[in-house]
């Protein structure tokens, strides 16, 4: 049994009893049952402190997981703040997809794969897709990655999937399955989905990479286990292996990412799997005040439970939650906004003190507009970061391969972008060829060897491309004795300058585009050469030292670790494991939350119920993750009309507002049938009030 209380007290000082369990529990596997707010990575953390310091584990046989850099890192400083020094940074704390690279670059031979494999994002993974497909419907493309990702993450391979393909769709995307695989075997590459999936197929048949793994992992902890898919789950368990010494920390009502694999059964199969799995459950909430848990658990008490818990505070009772009814949603997004503005003037807080959360992106517009109008500044989480853009992406590509020329997936979308006779065929071939000798796609071009492996005219395409990249290498001093000195002489502003012009990417914009997006995206990637030369301007750099910062770029300049004082607009699935004093929920009704869906079950009646079930279950711990990102104050809105398709649809309040215990009309709208002048006026009075 786990004695009752630590040696050291200051590693659970300040723990509730339920809280105190979880982290000093070693006597087997361990279900933490984390709900919102409750305090979870600290627990984590105490737990790593707790193994280290007390129970004699070394660091580096000790692994945590979870889904996002953000979170990784957080805890990572959190575990510096209890175990300081060498032990802290022996720890392995990272994403599943990290763990997995680390993995893969240690076992590659056992998997086909050169320690230098490529790693494709999902962007270069679509362009194969695109070519496999021979079509340029972004809808169908991203409905095929997204079937062949689910496959993956369900360990489906492209067989199994050609065989329990229900529908032509499905069988489409079978047979693109199957050629996709082969694409980024011939690439010596791996997409993300491989990450995890390669690992997990090696530790199942390979007995002795299992060994060599199961002895490393003393301990796995495991965060927002909730959110995993089968072969995530199938890893843990691979990982852990018969001694199953791990906690899994996860929350069934938070589970809403099944549209991306994610299966909160994972939760029910430990209790199948491990019969003396040790449930604990944290209940005490830390960040809302009672009457908004009230309404969290009043939802989701409609749900099927797979654990019963009740999550509740001593924040006090707070005030009641307000429910708006408007006409319209410009209406609802200038009464949203007024009410911020007189809420930050009342209350005397920030503007990042403010969320206003929604069920779908394009709901965002109106909201954007309304905060423009009234001057408000705000962030939207979840935005395209301007070094993702298409455009960008395509001269970084070229600018990552001067740097480095075993950059595999930037080799591949330079030498395809602009076309110049370089195609699939012709990558695969070389793919091939590189993989067998073991060496990057660049470095392959140069063997005689190539010479029977491919037709002389593509081989001429080919060499060069490739050619063009050597001399652009020595111009930027690459390779040389010294590069600051062989390059002193050239400018990195000259050499970008002729690169974009050699290339000819403004005519193949022109060319690929209407003149009105061809004019944006060439403003970008002007843009993008402004930067670049005014940073090697300011800073003394090559083009080299240019080219190696640039993997610094989106940090460095976008400065995502500085929370400006700004109102957060996001979709709720975005907004996850965040908290905010004042949330505004929007668009709280029928058809948009819970949205809509889709029927795929049209033909089988009974099917089609259950599927509109489990989407209503989801929806609903969808609207539970909104719910508890409010700490001090929560604002709910519907519209009786809203704009979709320059139509007006007429809208019914969310049954869920029914759920919480509230009344769809409880507070009523004081600005209702005003013109947006007088509206305006409205709120000049109301800010130029006396305060309280």
């Amino acid at each position: 049994m786990s004695a009752p209380f630590a040696p050291d007290g200051s590693l659970t000082a300040g723990l509730n009893a339920a809280q105190r369990d979880a982290v000093l529990y070693l006597d087997g596997p361990c279900l933490v049952l984390a709900g919102a707010g409750s305090g979870k990575t600290r627990v984590i953390t105490q737990k790593i402190a707790y193994l280290v310091r007390e129970c004699g584990y070394a660091a580096r046989n000790i692994v945590a997981l979870t889904f996002t850099n953000k979170a990784a890192s957080e805890m990572q400083h959190r575990v510096q703040g209890v175990l300081p020094g060498k032990s802290g940074k022996a720890l392995t704390i990272s994403t599943f997809h990290s763990l997995g690279v680390r993995l893969l670059r240690e076992e590659a031979r056992h998997v086909g794969l050169k320690p230098q494999f490529s790693i494709l994002d999902a962007d270069d993974a679509l362009a194969i897709i695109q070519d496999l497909l021979a079509t340029t419907d972004k809808a169908l493309l991203r409905s095929v990655q997204s079937t062949i990702s689910l496959w993956k993450n369900g360990l489906i391979e492209p067989e199994e999937a050609e065989r329990i393909a229900a529908s032509a769709a499905e069988r489409d995307a079978a047979r693109v399955y199957r050629s996709y695989r082969d694409t980024l075997i011939a690439y010596q590459a791996v997409d993300f989905d491989d990450l995890i999936r390669l690992p997990a197929r090696l530790l199942e048949d390979n007995a002795e990479a299992r060994e060599r793994w199961q002895s490393r992992v003393r301990y796995l902890l495991v965060d927002e286990y909730q959110d995993t898919n089968v072969c995530q789950y199938r890893l843990v368990r691979l990982l852990t292996g018969p001694r199953a010494m791990f906690t899994a920390v996860g929350d069934d009502d938070q589970a809403i990412y099944a549209w991306r694999g994610a299966t909160v059964e994972n939760l029910a199969k430990l209790t199948t799997d491990y019969p003396s799995l040790k449930v604990i459950k944290l209940e005490q909430n830390y960040r809302s005040v009672q009457r908004i848990l009230e309404a969290a658990n009043n939802v989701i008490s409609n749900n099927p439970k797979l654990f019963d818990k009740k999550l509740w505070s001593d924040l006090g009772v707070g005030e009641p939650i307000a429910v708006l009814a408007q006409d319209s949603d410009e209406a609802e997004a200038e009464n949203i906004g007024m009410r911020i503005s007189a809420a930050r003037f009342e209350r005397r807080c920030n503007w990042r003190d403010f969320a206003i959360l929604y069920r779908s992106n394009h709901q965002s517009r109106v909201l954007e507009q309304a905060l423009r109008t009234l001057k408000i500044p705000y962030t939207i989480s979840g935005g395209q970061s301007f070094f993702d853009k298409a455009e960008v992406r395509d001269i970084l590509a070229y600018l990552r391969l001067i740097a480095n020329d075993d950059d595999d997936p930037a080799f591949i979308r330079a030498a395809t972008t602009p076309k110049r006779g370089i195609g699939q065929g012709t990558l695969h071939a070389l793919g091939t060829y590189a993989g067998n000798r073991h060496v990057s796609l660049y470095a392959a071009v140069f063997e005689q060897g190539m010479e029977q492996a491919l037709p002389e005219r593509n081989l001429r395409f080919l060499r060069e491309f490739a050619n063009f990249i050597q001399r652009m290498q020595w111009r930027a001093g690459r390779g040389t004795a010294d590069a600051q000195e062989a390059a002193s002489n050239e400018p990195a502003g000259e050499i970008l300058d002729d690169l974009i012009k050699a290339i000819n990417y403004e005519r193949y914009l022109y060319d690929t585009f209407d003149e009105r997006a061809a004019q944006a995206r060439w403003q970008n990637v002007i843009d993008l050469m402004d930067w670049l030369k005014r940073k090697a301007d300011e800073d003394g750099m090559t083009l080299m030292a240019l080219v190696q910062h640039v993997a610094l770029i989106t940090m460095l300049e976008r400065g995502e670790d500085e929370e400006p004082d700004a109102v957060k607009l996001s979709t709720l699935h975005a907004s996850k494991g965040l908290e905010y004093p004042h949330v505004y929920l929007a668009g709280v009704e029928e058809g948009l939350l819970p949205h809509q869906g889709k029927d795929d079950e049209e033909g089988d009646p009974e099917r089609a119920a259950e599927s509109l079930a489990t989407r209503i279950q989801e929806e609903r711990r969808l609207m539970y993750v909104g719910i508890t990102r409010a700490q001090r104050s929560l604002h709910l809105s519907w519209c009786k009309r809203r704009r979709r398709a320059r139509e007006d649809v007429v809208r019914e309040p969310s049954r869920f507002i029914k759920e919480m215990g509230l009344d769809a009309g409880a507070v009523p709208d004081a600005n209702a049938g005003m013109s947006p002048k007088e509206r305006l006026g409205a709120l000049k009075a109301l800010l130029t009030r006396p305060a309280a």
